[in-house]
């Protein structure tokens, strides 16, 4: 049986369930076409990142800094889905940084010598573009007094919220998904500044995939923008439609990561 997991936004119940709503509708196209092996549900007991490289990956999705630092060349980009939520522009996305809502804090300078929290130093929005905002305020490869990391962007949201940290850079999606299905979560927070933006999470496929079946994915992808029966699942998931894009719409990300090298910033510190 292949493998696919596409759960990056389920951080609340009526986005898990939206989402398995649209797996169903993407496995039953692919069984259809008579796909083998296509799995009957999504794969919840792994984590995104061992999906990502697991043999057999017929749909995941991914974030676009982890794909051009490690996995380009290793996997296959499918198509990148289209948010209507505020931040995103098309399939580009950015992070609003937050503070706590009775923060003094009036500009990211106002930050320095505070804690952040980032959810992985891995991950395009709670990092890479977090970075790429500090680095021009960074001295000698400093800026913060304390760094911790959450393990998710809700928990850096809580982490603000507790006061565990003072800011933390989160992705539009999550931020926008949380004020409409969780809005007491963020109403201790406020939004200091935003990041630039850059390409979104693309939904990816194993290496081993055909063309035929590339071709099929991406046909079945972009029909969920017109598809009558997915209309719950789109304006519960706040997806328009997905875009395909190659390796060089997602170059910048690293670029990001090589200016704020030169600027003697290569960690959020």
């Amino acid at each position: 049986m292949r493998l696919s997991n596409i759960a990056m936004y389920t951080g609340q119940a009526p986005l898990v369930a939206a989402t398995d709503a649209l797996w169903a509708y993407i496995r039953d196209r692919l069984r259809r076409a008579a796909i083998a092996d296509v799995p009957e549900t999504l794969e919840k007991g792994i984590t995104h990142d061992e999906a990502w490289v697991q043999p057999g990956l017929l749909l995941a999705q991914t974030c676009g800094f982890p794909y051009v630092k490690h996995l380009r060349g290793k996997v296959q980009l499918v198509a990148t889905p289209v948010y209507e939520l505020p931040g995103c522009d098309g399939p580009s996305m950015r992070s609003f940084i937050i503070v706590r809502r009775d923060s003094p804090a009036g500009t990211l300078a106002d930050l320095r010598g505070l804690t952040a929290a980032i959810n992985d130093p891995g991950s395009n929005s709670g990092a890479n573009l977090f970075r790429a905002a500090i680095a021009p305020l960074a001295e000698n490869g400093h800026f913060f007094g304390h760094v911790v990391e959450t393990g998710g962007h809700l928990r850096s949201i809580d982490a603000v919220t507790a006061g565990r940290a003072d800011v933390a850079a989160i992705d539009c999606i999550t931020f926008g998904n949380a004020k409409r299905f969780d809005p007491g979560r963020i109403g201790g927070v406020r939004i200091l500044a935003e990041t630039v933006s850059g390409p979104g999470l693309p939904f990816i496929t194993g290496s081993e995939t055909s063309p035929e079946e590339l071709l099929l994915l991406r046909q079945i992808l972009a029909d969920v923008a017109s598809e009558p029966m997915l209309a719950d699942v789109r304006n519960t998931l706040s997806l328009r439609r997905f875009e395909v894009l190659g390796d060089a719409d997602y170059k910048p990300l690293a670029e990001l990561e090589r200016q704020a090298i030169a600027l003697g910033y290569p960690v959020i510190a």
